[in-house]
């Protein structure tokens, strides 16, 4: 798979997050001033939502234990969660914002 259509530009707005699904992979897409970012949207401590989480600058946090996340590395910044989050490349052509999630 290749790049895909995930959004348009104005469907996530600057600090916050929008779940969407590419292929199998539920895709959290972060809006971090205006640069996006794509992460898997399940915890790596429990499995929660990340999407459903709080964006606090580049970092988002799960609304289940408090685990934080780098969204433009997958980086843990916050225990319990100790194993980093897959990223995904994203491109914004225009208007739309494209991740590839291979």
């Amino acid at each position: 798979m290749a790049f895909v259509v995930a959004a348009k530009v104005g469907d996530v707005p600057p600090g916050r997050v929008k779940v969407v699904e590419i292929g199998e992979e539920e895709v959290a897409l972060c809006n971090v001033g205006g640069e996006f970012y794509a992460i898997a949207n399940v915890c790596t401590h429990d499995e929660g939502p990340l999407g459903a989480g709080y964006l606090l600058g580049d970092e988002i946090e799960c609304p289940r234990h408090g685990a934080r996340f780098n969204v433009r590395t997958g980086e843990v910044k916050v225990l319990p969660a100790i194993v980093p989050v897959p990223t995904f490349e994203v491109k914004v052509e225009g208007d739309t914002v494209l991740v590839n999630v291979d």
